[in-house]
């Protein structure tokens, strides 16, 4: 096996796990935020509207590291430097 088929492999197998434990991460953290924003709302229906924005941008930043998880799995799988064409 020649280096270059070696790292492509790594490459391969390191994207996967980037994008499996990103998207795994990502969901567990939504599914608190939702929870957490259900209780909130349950406990005071008064400060609906601040509740429920806060709660959409906390879900956007957990959103953004699945992005970016999946931008690193297709620089390591598409783009990446060390491996050539040929």
């Amino acid at each position: 096996m020649t280096d270059q088929t070696l790292l492509a492999l790594v490459s391969i197998a390191t994207a996967g796990l980037t994008m499996g434990i990103g998207a795994l991460a990502a969901a567990f953290a939504e599914s608190r935020i939702g929870a957490a924003g259900m209780d909130a709302l349950a406990r005071q229906p008064d400060e609906a509207a601040s509740i429920t924005r806060n709660q959409f941008v906390a879900l956007a930043m957990i959103e953004s590291t699945a992005i970016f998880c999946l931008v690193i799995a297709l620089v390591l799988l598409f783009a990446n430097p060390f491996i050539t064409g040929g």
